[in-house]
């Protein structure tokens, strides 16, 4: 436990490690949610990854039990012995992450606690640490709203890669409102202004691999050097595709994928096939995602509130596919 500001700062498990990738699971305790943390989890295997699991709880819920509000005891939020929604999900996610060898019992626990202005509750995170320095973190967290509370928590950790859960849809054919486990403000909100890589979780399963969608740019260059780290560390298969407007530009799409399935080569990776279409590029993503665990694209380039304002074809695939995207920056 720890309730020093000055002191946790300093021994703080969150704070960056340079020298590692770390990666930032929000869930709520929907099957959703528990896919991306599988998903995570076959990505950390290696010593050199680290998981925060976080769930965040918006501070005008409180803290109550039977109409009563309740002070929580300081220490370790999994010995609280109250059902709140978030200890449940997270020790689900712990036991999950044990269960996948991902977590041994021999690690050493910590406790920090920081209090939060206007709630019983506060920050409250457990820190699991293997001999070899690896991490894995619970974090419960309080904040005004969950996309404020994932970006914020961004801020403390400086992730290289989000996962969150699928916005809700509409089905293919309209008929009904698919729910994922954020709401679509939430899960495009933090696909728009977080700073690193976010995924976007929908119906993620390992093992059909990383379709790489390049257009030739410079952004899509550094895409797929990025994506060809966490594939490597997930050992998943890669695939290339780029999509042509017109028959006139079809060279140019075939030259990107090309130029890119060269450079993996180069970089000792094996590329599995490459795709080029001809068509609109959000629609032809969006019919081909299904056939791979991810559709991954680059960013825009353009700023949060330009991304927000103009769109881009990586944020209408993530909002309009039926399968798993991940934005790369």
């Amino acid at each position: 436990m720890n309730d020093n500001p000055n002191e946790q700062d300093v021994n703080d498990p969150e704070k960056p490690h340079h020298s590692r990738f770390r990666i930032l699971v929000c869930i709520d305790g929907s099957d959703e949610s528990y896919r991306g943390l599988k998903y995570a989890a076959k990505i950390a295997k290696g010593e050199d990854v680290d998981i925060v699991l976080c769930y965040v709880r918006p501070s005008d819920q409180g803290l109550r039990s039977g109409g009563l509000q309740m002070d929580v005891a300081r220490g370790n939020m999994l010995e609280w012995g109250l059902e709140l929604p978030g200890i449940k999900y997270l020790k689900k996610g712990r036991d999950l992450l044990i269960e996948l060898g991902n977590l041994h019992e021999d690690w050493s626990e910590t406790a920090f606690h920081t209090d939060i202005a206007g709630t019983s509750l506060g920050d409250n995170k457990i820190d699991y640490t293997a001999k070899s320095g690896k991490k894995i973190v619970l974090k419960l967290k309080v904040a005004q709203d969950v996309a404020t509370g994932i970006l914020d928590q961004w801020e403390l950790g400086h992730y290289d890669l989000i996962i969150i859960g699928a916005s809700a849809r509409w089905d293919s054919k309209g008929a009904q409102m698919i729910r994922g486990f954020f709401d679509p403000a939430v899960a495009e909100k933090i696909a728009i202004h977080a700073p690193c890589s976010v995924l976007v979780a929908r119906d993620l399963e390992y093992g059909h691999g990383h379709l790489m969608c390049t257009d030739g740019s410079e952004a899509a260059t550094e895409m797929i050097k990025k994506d060809a780290y966490i594939a490597s560390l997930c050992e998943c298969p890669l695939h290339l595709m780029s999509v042509a407007l017109d028959v006139e530009s079809e060279p140019d799409a075939q030259k990107a994928v090309n130029d890119a399935r060269k450079m993996l080569v180069d970089m000792g990776q094996e590329v599995n096939d490459t795709i080029v279409k001809v068509g609109n590029p959000v629609d032809e993503i969006i019919e081909e995602g299904p056939n791979y665990s991810l559709i991954v694209m680059s960013d825009s380039g353009k700023s949060g509130l330009q991304r927000f304002f103009m769109g881009s074809v990586a944020l209408k695939v993530m909002q309009n596919a039926f399968s798993s995207v991940m934005i790369v920056r």
